[in-house]
């Protein structure tokens, strides 16, 4: 016996990671409904060793689901994630929609697992921003250990974390710059392809932009609302991956040494911190794998208890669809689903 569930936005890159992941995970279902719109309808998607069909978003009875993940963005969650709880599925939503609303836990289940209990009152939880996700995976057994005052972190974010769309254009632009063709930007506001861009979604009042807005609320609302955070968010021509230079400040010493003991019996975590050439992990050795790295772990001398680490995930798995899938698996564990 398993849940009835169903998936809206199969067809883009962390719905297909999702059902990917389910497969893997040997996730219990006893039926995968593919949603779409009608512009999408009867187009064909693999999970395991099936094939599904997209079905009718608007004409689909969601009483006869208990589960639904959402990976259509924030627009179709705003529209949809509401009516779809109100029929009593619990509704996992990858966008930013509902993540700052009191009522809707925001949820690393290595993170703040017990927060899920308040899951009820809306029906629907929230999956966190990526880059959020994998710093807080690795800095929550820290903050325990010695309570974090200050983050400071940059932010090295690969193209498919703005979609499928943006994957095309670094691959477009890499490969007419190798035949002397003029590169166009039509995702990114400036050339992606042998460059960097200092710019992860819009600007906000602040001069910062939304990303690191996210990832300032983010922290607050999950780790504690009293870290001082600074976050500059980059875009970098690699198509899977993001990396992370992380700077912490301590209200109490917490050597690296112990630091980097703590860090591998952590939950999620991989610690590869060798102090010699390549002893550290990229995105690119990230990419398909469900753990959050850490390497370069070292003590900042610039501040009183202070460490540095670098941080490095699949932003499509565990910085989105695994993110999701683990949320789904905590609350059959607490009895917020059933078998």
């Amino acid at each position: 016996m398993g849940i009835n569930a169903a998936l809206v936005g199969a067809t883009g890159n962390i719905g297909r990671e999702i059902l990917s992941i389910l497969d893997e995970r040997l996730f219990a279902t006893d039926n995968m409904y593919i949603l779409a719109s009608r512009a999408s309808m009867g187009r064909e998607v693999s999970f395991g060793d099936r094939t599904l069909v997209c079905e009718d978003l608007e004409q689909f009875d969601f009483a006869s689901v208990d589960l639904v993940f959402m990976a259509a963005g924030g627009d179709v969650a705003k529209k949809w994630a509401p009516r779809i709880a109100a029929k009593g599925a619990l509704v996992i939503d990858n966008s930013s929609a509902f993540r700052m609303d009191r009522d809707v836990p925001l949820i690393v289940p290595e993170v703040n697992a017990d927060s899920i209990m308040g899951a009820r009152a809306k029906n629907i939880i929230a999956n966190p921003n990526c880059s959020t996700i994998q710093m807080l995976v690795a800095l929550k057994p820290i903050h325990d250990a010695a309570t974090i005052k200050r983050i400071v972190v940059s932010t090295y974010q690969s193209v498919s974390g703005a979609g499928k769309a943006a994957m095309d254009e670094l691959w477009d632009q890499t490969k007419g710059i190798y035949v002397t063709d003029s590169p166009t930007s039509e995702v990114f506001p400036k050339q992606i392809a042998f460059n960097v861009i200092p710019q992860v979604d819009v600007f906000m009042g602040d001069g910062g932009t939304r990303e690191e807005h996210k990832m300032i609320n983010e922290t607050h609302k999950m780790l504690d609302e009293n870290i001082k955070v600074s976050a500059t968010c980059v875009r970098v021509p690699v198509f899977v991956g993001h990396g992370e230079a992380v700077n912490v400040e301590l209200e109490r010493p917490l050597s690296a040494a112990a630091a980097k003991a703590l860090l591998r019996e952590s939950p999620g975590l991989m610690v590869i911190d060798k102090h010699e050439d390549g002893g550290y992990i990229t995105p690119v050795e990230s990419a398909g794998e469900f753990a959050v790295y850490v390497s370069r772990i070292r003590e900042d001398n610039s501040v009183n208890h202070g460490l540095s680490l670098w941080v490095v995930a699949d932003n499509l798995r565990k910085g989105g669809a695994l993110n999701a899938v683990q949320i789904a698996e905590l609350a059959l564990n607490r009895g917020l689903l059933s078998v």
